[in-house]
């Protein structure tokens, strides 16, 4: 039996729009699978390309956080001013990570408030219990955030008390170790008593703690720091080790440089300058921006190279911002500063 043929297939007005809708569907579709892609991999050269870099012939150079404290000083806007002033390690003060971990907030202060978000700082009644009881989560979240951005954190700034509890030195290491940290900094101790409690427990948890310097340091007191126990080391500063003393603090790096955690850079002027001005409490030559004062910051930066030290120098922004300028552009000067004396 034949079949007859059958003529063209006609379809309804209805069927031809929702077959010429379901068309234009599949190319949308694929028009932006294939736009994502594409800005996609935009994002990530871009992001490549702007990841900072700031170890310079082998030193790594970072800075202190404190450096930013003019400024708005939420996590996000920390790591911010890192990558724009092309830094690429930190040592991280505890306000930063702290708030937004979601520490309580301490209460705001009446009047003009100074750094900022200052007002916005941990502090706030039940602190010490939300330590206590914190989790390493939002931690984790942060040191991702940074080292996908391009920034390592070095050092965590959390200074232990002979008030704190058990409780609250277990959260500063655990915060620190989950930050990536290698050390944790605080103030060279004068009390025995704190010394000899933070060193065992720095030992304990196989984690340094590095004390940083004014004008109390010097042979004698970092000999014995230093002998507390394997886990202490030195976070010193070298602008304020000359302010204080007018001498050189190169002697000072060669003498124990395999007890330095890390350095703090900045530019002081002689105590014995007589226009040295006045630093603060501590007395001593005024801080400088850098290369006009005294302190030998070029020498030690090359000294660091030739030797190979294995230390970072955090730079520390501490001289007044000159008229018509900002925190931003006067750390790029001292970020600059040092890929010359590196060079």
């Amino acid at each position: 039996m034949s079949v007859a043929p059958r003529g063209p297939i006609r379809l309804s007005p209805v069927c031809l729009l929702r077959l010429f809708t379901l068309l234009c569907c599949v190319l949308m579709l694929l028009t932006r699978r294939d736009f994502g892609k594409a800005a996609l991999g935009a994002t990530a050269a871009r992001l490549m390309a702007a990841r900072p870099n700031s170890n310079f012939g082998g030193v790594q150079i970072g800075v202190i956080t404190y450096s930013f404290r003019a400024l708005p000083s939420s996590a996000e806007q920390v790591l911010g001013y890192c990558v724009d002033c092309g830094i690429s390690a930190i040592e991280l003060m505890s306000n930063v990570a702290e708030s937004y971990a979601g520490a309580p907030a301490a209460p705001q202060r009446k009047g003009k408030q100074k750094g900022g978000d200052q007002a916005a700082a941990p502090g706030g009644p039940g602190l010490k219990e939300w330590r206590i009881s914190a989790s390493m989560d939002k931690y984790k979240a942060f040191r991702k955030m940074y080292e996908d951005a391009g920034v390592k954190i070095y050092a965590f700034k959390l200074p232990p008390t002979m008030a704190m509890s058990d409780q609250e030195y277990e959260y500063i290491w655990n915060v620190a170790h989950t930050l990536g940290a290698n050390h944790i900094t605080m103030e060279l101790p004068t009390d025995d008593a704190l010394l000899k409690r933070v060193a065992d427990y720095a030992a304990s948890r196989r984690l340094r703690i590095a004390f940083h310097t004014h004008g109390q340091g010097g042979s004698a007191n970092f000999d014995k720091v230093l002998a507390a126990s394997p886990y202490t080391a030195l976070n010193f500063d070298v602008g304020h080790y000359y302010g204080v003393t007018g001498e050189s603090p190169v002697p000072i790096i060669e003498k124990y440089h395999d007890r330095i955690a890390s350095l703090h850079l900045k530019d002081r002027k002689s105590p014995n300058s007589p226009d040295g001005g006045h630093a603060g409490p501590r007395g001593g030559g005024a801080n400088m921006p850098w290369g006009q004062g005294g302190t030998p910051l070029v020498e030690i930066l090359q000294l660091m190279k030739a030797r190979k030290y294995k230390f970072p120098g955090s730079i520390e922004y501490e001289y007044n911002t000159p008229e018509g300028s900002d925190v931003l552009t006067e750390v790029k000067k001292c970020v600059e500063f040092c890929r010359k004396a590196l060079a």
